[in-house]
């Protein structure tokens, strides 16, 4: 008989009304907070790191003509 997988109770504060938003968000998707905390922490263990770009730069603006090139190479002529 297979042993059951140890787990981890894990406790974080947020602020209560990003929690009720979020909890909203997932109900959607069929998931619970708990759900989501353990995906984030799964993708952190394959990438050996953030799933995200975290940084304190802000991004690039792309100018006009760059922004219709890129649309153009995604989607095609319009």
């Amino acid at each position: 008989m297979a042993t059951p997988e140890t787990t981890s109770l894990f406790r974080a504060r947020v602020p209560a009304d990003r929690l009720r938003n979020v909890e909203v968000i997932l109900a959607r998707l069929g998931m619970k907070p708990g759900d989501a905390f353990n995906m984030l922490l799964a993708q952190i263990e394959l990438r050996e790191a953030l799933p995200f770009e975290v940084t304190t730069r802000p991004p690039e603006l792309l100018s006009a003509d760059r922004q219709a090139a890129e649309w153009q190479e995604v989607l095609g002529a319009y």
